[in-house]
């Protein structure tokens, strides 16, 4: 899809973020229990659907949580917008298929994965690409599969972000609120299952909202 320009920003902006992500969120998930708590979760409700291991890390930037995917018994992809996330991610990780691609455009086919992880990537989304996101992320996903969201807590407003790095950059970032997640999440086909919240690290200036959801379409099990 043609790329414009708030996201030819955010691309090239991530670009130059690779090291930066490198040296400053590696390591960041061992100091987290609830975001390993919610990754457990969506391993064990991924192995119990049946429906294979591969999941995709939807904006897996430089593959920071890969390894983690790997320990729950997945079989983990990843996509990014920013070429150089994808490089650095796939010198990290070697054997682990990386791809460049857009959320609102995944590069995968129609039920071709079990589940999907989407930790901090669907901030980026101004509020009239989400339905094509959300609408992706069905497309991608099987029935019964599963997809797991972590996101800052916030009113969807935009706002400019990536000053504070020092790097000379900035780009637009929107934070939403569970409901919303929630919400987008139903209207895309998906029934909500899990909804929790942490309070901020020492690092951020607000919560982090957390949402659970299966692709609708499965025959349920007895």
């Amino acid at each position: 899809m043609t790329a414009d320009p708030s996201t030819v920003e955010l691309r090239d902006a991530h670009d130059k973020l690779a090291d930066f992500y490198v040296e400053h969120l590696d390591g960041l998930l061992a100091r987290m229990p609830v975001e390993r708590m919610m990754l457990d979760l969506f391993g064990e409700v991924t192995r119990e659907a049946g429906l294979g291991p591969e999941i995709v890390d939807v904006g897996s930037g430089t593959g920071r949580l890969i390894p983690y995917l790997k320990g729950l018994g997945l079989s983990p992809r990843g996509v990014d917008l920013a070429p150089e996330m994808v490089r650095v991610a796939r010198r990290d990780h070697p054997g682990v298929d990386f791809r460049v691609g857009d959320l609102r455009a995944l590069p995968f086919g129609d039920a071709e994965l079990a589940g999907a992880v989407c930790w901090y990537s669907l901030i980026f989304l101004a509020p009239e690409d989400r339905p094509r996101a959300f609408a992706e992320l069905a497309r991608v996903v099987k029935p019964g599969g599963h997809v797991v969201i972590a996101a800052q807590d916030g009113d969807g407003s935009r706002q400019r972000r990536g000053k504070a790095t020092g790097l000379g950059i900035e780009f637009d970032a929107y934070w939403m609120s569970a409901d919303e997640l929630a919400e987008r999440l139903t209207t895309a086909g998906f029934v909500p299952v899990f909804r929790g919240s942490r309070p901020p690290l020492d690092i951020e200036r607000v919560p982090g909202n957390y949402v659970l959801a299966e692709r609708k379409g499965a025959e349920r099990k007895s």
